[in-house]
């Protein structure tokens, strides 16, 4: 245990305003102090102090000792709904935890993100005094270059979070709604024996950046941070108008689903032209596959995701590479054409002969379409580093 004396000469050299301002901030967004340790939760409750403190580990924060004050009368309430639906049969332990960590995890992103956005939007450079093409400035705490704000920045971030909060609230829990009831439908429609095709099929598509490594090493952090959000805006905005999903992004990367095979093939093109005419953003390469995926936890799994992102790895810069699965059921699609590309044997998926997809252009004079670039591209160029995920051997 600490010696008192020592935890208070500590907080007494903590920056000035930083502790009182994060301890008002907490009582607004949690409606009370943090007086409680995890036996006056536990017994309040009445539930033991291993299912308290297993919802707690759920909710993704690490564990305390006896003494520690770091519950309020809010954590009190959610862990009794918590336990009251699981008393009642509505649903077994492990059942409230999984819920409760689908919760968590979605909570902590999105309170990262929603942070960041009011520290970008009160940062210096977002208010005009601060020019963000400098490299250096003498004053530290207002470097253009660094992607993190200065204190003053996440100070201001923290007051207006609070500030916020009541009015944001609402949007939240619209959204979860909306969302909860487009997956309940979804979730029906795919169990319905009538479709034909047992099994969850999805069109999984991967949009990389190309050269993402060199421009890393280019670029200040602001500068990349500001490249990345460009980024998943964009993508998030063809996905979405195309009826598709955005599963996750991973910094240069985008992971969609489409349940209609031709949407996916349209998003894919679609993402391709829009980075193209994006100053800010270097080419683009799609890998798309159809076929069964896993879904599970907001992700998906299975040889079809693993098919899509070997493809993306062998996609030239600028295209759109697509399995044998999804090019046959684009045969009818009159927007689209596939051009056959010779097999390749791709690492832990085998061999695959991938397709070229294009927007089919009717020529004037009753022409035939556009001409076709010539099936035997050159092997492209490997990536500059290699990526354990998508490893690749071509023949």
């Amino acid at each position: 245990m600490a010696d008192p004396r020592e935890e208070s000469i500590r907080l007494s050299e903590a920056p000035a305003g930083l502790d009182p301002l994060v301890e008002r901030v907490q009582r607004e967004l949690l409606g009370g102090p943090l007086d409680l340790d995890r036996r006056d939760v536990s017994r309040t409750v009445g539930v033991s102090l291993r299912t308290a403190e297993r919802f707690w580990h759920a909710l993704g924060f690490p564990g305390n000792e006896d003494g520690e004050a770091v519950f309020s009368q809010l954590d009190l309430t959610a862990l009794r709904g918590v336990a009251a639906l699981v008393r009642r049969g509505e649903l077994d332990e492990e059942s409230a935890l999984s819920l409760t960590r689908a919760f968590a995890r979605t909570a902590d992103r999105l309170s990262v993100w929603q942070c960041s956005v009011f520290a970008e939007s009160l940062s210096p450079w977002a208010q005009g005094e601060v020019d963000l093409g400098r490299v250096a400035v003498s004053d530290e705490s207002h470097d253009s270059t660094r992607a993190e704000p200065d204190e003053d920045t996440a100070l201001a971030a923290a007051r207006k979070v609070a500030e916020l909060a009541d009015e944001l609230e609402p949007l939240l829990v619209y959204a979860w709604r909306r969302h909860l009831a487009a997956a309940t439908a979804r979730m029906v429609a795919d169990a319905d024996p009538s479709v034909g095709e047992q099994g969850l099929r999805r069109c999984v598509g991967f949009a990389d950046l190309v050269s993402f490594t060199s421009l890393v090493r280019r670029l200040s952090e602001r500068e990349l941070a500001t490249v990345v959000q460009r980024f998943e805006a964009l993508c998030s905005d063809v996905i979405t108008g195309h009826g598709g999903r955005v599963i996750k992004t991973v910094g240069d990367e985008v992971l969609y689903v489409a349940k209609v095979p031709a949407d996916g093939a349209r998003i894919a093109l679609d993402l391709v032209d829009a980075i193209r005419h994006d100053d800010m953003l270097p080419p683009v390469r799609v890998g798309l596959a159809y076929g069964h995926v896993v879904s599970r936890l907001g992700d998906v799994f299975g040889t079809t995701v693993n098919r899509a992102a070997r493809l993306t790895a062998v996609a030239p810069s600028g295209k759109v590479l697509a399995d044998e699965g999804l090019a046959a059921r684009l045969a009818d699609a009159p927007d689209l054409t596939a051009v056959r590309q010779r097999s390749r044997t791709l690492r832990g998926v085998g061999v695959v002969a991938p397709s070229l997809l294009h927007r089919t252009v009717a020529m004037p004079h009753g022409l035939p379409d556009a001409a076709l670039p010539d099936p035997a591209l050159p092997d492209p160029a490997p990536h500059e580093l290699p990526d354990p995920v998508r490893d690749l051997e071509v023949r």
